[in-house]
């Protein structure tokens, strides 16, 4: 075949054929989905792959992405490379660890070992507040790679205003702000569970249930714009807002103080029927260009949701995303494989981008400009 070579098995190398339940030599997700949904409690697979509603928007996310369609660049005589800085961190790559709850739950090292393996993998990691480990704890596991902290309304003001302060303490790089859970969306899956943490886990960064405050009255507003720059100003950090999906949102934020903003429709947990983050992107991007972010500079945006392959992180570059995040492959991948699984699927990803960076023409991930891309319409994969 032109242009192909065959690969020869090695002497005693036994085909793949003749071992099933070996992983496939490539990033295959679907594959390690399997394998992590067979050795994870079914409730437990339910908490982390389900949605809220239908499941509608759960279903749509991956989908939208392959709405659009590259348009690659020839004759360009590039060799890719993935690296980038995101809020001024320099990372090995555009794909991050989005922020998701309990990873203890999937593996014994839980979130100790998601930022072992993000690190390893020059990947900036998210991490939540509703962690197994606490903010402390975490920060030691990077090993002084970057990481930020993702911030939830939470038991009363003091304490989650506490928790700002213990993030930028710790050497996070920056404070993201999770706008989209005003209220917990109906997931019906752990309503039909009753799901609960497992015992013997804890909530590292919530108060002792001896000391909980009251729940909130009915009337609370909840966070409002205002928060944005008080946030930044408690915990000395950068502030990213998290959850948004339209353009005049964006701007509002940015006016606030925020110095990004992460499109998230919150993998579809939350609101159902809502716009997919790959239909909601380019209004943000296109909403906020020429705005300053508080140190006077461009302000970022990056994009979560259904991202599985590196053509949909490369379409989410061209449309002005500065970085994807992945939370459910990463689920999977510390499911089978602790730190390394994280490794391997963050490695894996960003191996693909870059091999599709270097077909289309495109050097690096700022070289992915919109002119790479067009609206193709629905697609069935």
């Amino acid at each position: 075949m032109t242009g192909q070579t065959q690969r020869r098995r090695a002497p005693g190398e036994v085909p793949r054929a003749a071992d099933p339940t070996a992983p496939p030599p490539f990033l295959d997700l679907d594959d390690l989905e399997r394998r992590a949904r067979a050795v994870l409690d079914p409730a437990v697979v339910d908490y982390y792959a389900g949605g809220a509603g239908t499941e509608t928007s759960l279903a749509e996310a991956p989908v939208a992405w392959r709405t659009w369609r590259l348009r690659p660049r020839v004759l360009r005589g590039v060799t890719a490379t993935t690296a980038t800085t995101l809020l001024g961190s320099a990372v090995a790559t555009p794909v991050g660890v989005a922020p998701w709850a309990y990873q203890a739950m999937a593996h014994p090292g839980g979130e100790l070992a998601t930022a072992r393996g993000a690190a390893a993998a020059g990947a900036l990691m998210c991490v939540s507040t509703s962690a197994n480990h606490s903010v402390e704890e975490v920060a030691a596991a990077t090993g002084g790679a970057p990481a930020w902290f993702q911030l939830y309304a939470q038991h009363s003001p003091a304490h989650t205003d506490d928790l700002a302060r213990r993030a930028g303490d710790a050497g996070y790089r920056a404070l993201v702000l999770t706008v989209d859970l005003p209220v917990l969306g109906r997931r019906h899956r752990d309503l039909r569970n009753d799901f609960a943490l497992p015992a013997g886990l804890r909530m590292a960064n919530h108060p002792a249930p001896d000391d909980r405050p009251p729940p909130a009255a009915d009337d609370d507003p909840g966070w409002v714009l205002a928060d944005v720059g008080r946030f930044a100003e408690l915990s000395g950090l950068p502030v990213v807002v998290k959850g948004v999906l339209r353009g005049d949102d964006a701007v509002a934020c940015v006016q606030a103080g925020a110095s990004a903003v992460w499109v998230s429709a919150h993998g579809g947990r939350q609101v159902d029927l809502v716009v997919p983050s790959a239909h909601a992107l380019p209004e943000v991007v296109d909403a906020v260009r020429g705005e300053t972010g508080p140190d006077g500079g461009d302000v970022e945006v990056y994009a979560d949701g259904g991202v599985r392959t590196g053509s949909d992180a490369l379409v989410a570059l061209a449309l002005g995303a500065r970085a994807v995040f992945l939370g459910r492959p990463t689920v999977w991948g510390l499911t089978c494989g602790g730190a390394d699984g994280v490794t391997a699927v963050l490695a894996g990803l960003t191996g693909e981008l870059a091999h599709t960076m270097t077909l289309c023409g495109v050097a690096t991930p700022a070289g992915a400009t919109p002119d790479l891309v067009t609206r193709y319409g629905w697609t069935t994969r």
